[in-house]
């Protein structure tokens, strides 16, 4: 595999569910992921580099790019970057998980020579 850090982009899109559910149901979904995602350093070793939301431009599902949401990170491992990923599998939001109203990927590689400063 490649040689830590890698770099990886987090790449997150709203599924249908999201748009179909209720105003308390969204509120929840918005609760849930902001907990789950909650101090990816300390839990993945990674380090956040930035954050980008595309729903300002961008209505309506996302079956893939452009994507809704991202999260740029250097990862220590592999495992870092899946276990991410498995949050949106993983943690349960009422009888479902969060992937009921998100689909995740993630792109690994390694940071650009250029265009840094």
């Amino acid at each position: 595999m490649m040689d830590a850090p890698i770099r990886a982009l987090v790449c997150i899109g709203v599924r249908d569910p999201f748009f179909a559910a209720t105003a308390e149901e969204r509120q929840l979904v918005f609760t849930t992921t902001r907990d789950a995602f909650a101090d990816l350093g300390g839990r993945f070793g990674v380090q956040v580099i930035g954050t980008f939301d595309d729903d300002t431009l961008q209505v309506g599902p996302s079956d893939g790019a452009p994507w809704t949401a991202y999260i740029l990170l250097d990862a220590p491992s592999y495992e870092a970057v899946r276990g991410i990923a498995d949050i949106i599998r993983s943690t349960p939001i009422g009888d479902r998980q969060l992937w009921h109203y998100y689909k995740i990927d993630a792109r690994l590689g390694r940071g650009l020579f250029f265009g840094n400063e």
